[in-house]
């Protein structure tokens, strides 16, 4: 379904050991290549969004979640996105 967001599967820093679905290569954690591998974003004081749990130093995207997360940068998110702990998450 296009116009949906999601959050995107990509290499992140590493942070501790990888989440659920990454490996360890060099600095970061690369998604594995099973094809399962849910999106993730490192996890900041405050726990997770709504729609991610917490795997290690991450916050994993749950299976049935479309939205995507950015962590929040001052004291409000950008306009279609809504605050959502330490993070703004994009509106469907």
């Amino acid at each position: 379904m296009a116009g949906l967001a999601q959050q995107p599967v990509r290499p992140l820093p590493k942070v501790g050991g990888c989440p659920i679905g990454y490996y360890s290569s060099g600095g970061y954690c690369v998604p594995s290549s099973g094809g399962n591998t849910r999106g993730a974003i490192e996890k900041v004081v405050g726990g997770c969004p709504l729609g991610f749990y917490a795997s290690g130093n991450y916050c994993v995207s749950s299976p049935s979640n479309d939205n995507e997360a950015i962590e929040k940068t001052g004291k409000s998110c950008p306009l279609g996105w809504y605050s959502s702990s330490s993070y703004c998450v994009k509106s469907r």
